[in-house]
C-alpha cells in the first residue's frame, strides 16, 4: 500500500474519530473513501482526512450533517479547478461566508456556555471548602 493510502484505523487515529464514526460520514455521504484495497478495505487520502477534520471541527458547533455536506459541496466546487462563473463562485464564497460567520456565533456562545461552567466549577470549589458562594453569577 502507497503511504498516500491509509486504512480507517489510522485516519481514525489521526482525525482522533471512532471508527463508527467515520462509517457513519460514509454512509451519509460526508466522506467516501478514495479507494479499496484488494481485500476490501477502505483506503483513504490526505484529502479525506481534511475532509474528516472540517467535519470534525463542525461538529461540536452543533452543524448538522445537511449544513457540513453544503460547506462541503462549497468547498469540493471552489477547490475543484473547473471553470466556474462569476456568479457561481460569488455564490460559493457568500455560502463560506455564511458558515464563517455562523461558526464565529456558535464559539461566542460555547465561549459564554464555557464561562458559566467555570463559575459554577468554582463555586462548587469553594462551597466544598466551606467558603460562600459568589452572589454575582449574573443568572
Amino acid at each position: 500500500m502507497s503511504s498516500q493510502q491509509m486504512q480507517i484505523g489510522e485516519v481514525a487515529a489521526r482525525t482522533e474519530l471512532s471508527l463508527r464514526t467515520i462509517r457513519h460520514y460514509e454512509e451519509t455521504g460526508l466522506v467516501i473513501p478514495s479507494a479499496r484495497s484488494r481485500g476490501g478495505f477502505r483506503l483513504y487520502t490526505e484529502a479525506d482526512v481534511a475532509r474528516l477534520m472540517v467535519i470534525r471541527r463542525m461538529k461540536p458547533l452543533g452543524f448538522s450533517l445537511d449544513e457540513m455536506r453544503s460547506l462541503l459541496e462549497a468547498t469540493d466546487r471552489l477547490d475543484s479547478g473547473d471553470e466556474l462563473s462569476p456568479e457561481e463562485r460569488a455564490s460559493l464564497l457568500e455560502r463560506m461566508r455564511d458558515f464563517e460567520q455562523a461558526a464565529l456565533r456558535r464559539v461566542e456562545d460555547l465561549r459564554v456556555q464555557l464561562s458559566r461552567a467555570e463559575e459554577f466549577a468554582a463555586d462548587l470549589a469553594r462551597r466544598r471548602s466551606g467558603a460562600a458562594p459568589r452572589a454575582d453569577d449574573g443568572g
